[in-house]
């Protein structure tokens, strides 16, 4: 299809809670996944870097997460639980502001429920990369940015600026 625009830090609609994918609107979705496919494999090639990315960051505010690890993934009206408090401090980042790194906690494992593209229940359980992934792209579909789940006023760094080189890249990933 095409590729989008990624709404960057700051516009609004990034803050608004996304809408469950209805069945009525079933038949949009193959679009809406290519859109996100293209503009991701479109980030990728611009800072060689990208493993998901949620519908909202696109503009389109349905519960929508499109992975690409080993293979594409479309994650459709996602659920995640925590099977227990264990965390892990990381610095997290987000193509809606590629240079910019912010420390959060997140849970070390999840439960994942959600649709898949043809209409299939899957549950997955997720740990560490994965796991840490997924919470960020879910925050995407509630409205909430790495930027509002900041450990404290210091858990900022820019990319580029970034003397340690784990900062540079965490772990070689950007979501």
């Amino acid at each position: 299809m095409a590729v989008k625009d990624i709404l960057k830090l700051g516009d609004p609609r990034l803050y608004s809670k996304s809408e469950a994918v209805l069945k009525a609107e079933w038949k949009t979705i193959n679009g809406i996944v290519e859109d996100l496919h293209d503009t991701m494999m479109d980030f990728r090639n611009k800072y060689h870097a990208g493993r998901a990315i949620a519908a909202p960051q696109i503009g389109v505010m349905k519960r929508m997460i499109y992975m690409n690890v080993d293979q594409p993934e479309i994650l459709i009206n996602p659920v995640l639980t925590f099977p227990d408090e264990e965390t892990m401090e990381i610095w997290d980042d987000c193509m809606s502001f590629p240079d910019l790194l912010v420390k959060v906690n997140r849970f070390t494992r999840c439960v994942l429920q959600y649709v898949d593209k043809d209409g299939n229940l899957q549950v997955k359980h997720l740990e560490g990369d994965l796991a840490e992934l997924i919470q960020h792209e879910y925050d995407h579909l509630e409205g909430i940015l790495a930027v509002d789940r900041a450990i404290d006023s210091h858990s900022f760094a820019l990319k580029s600026a970034a003397v340690n080189p784990t900062l540079k890249n965490r772990n070689g990933r950007t979501n």
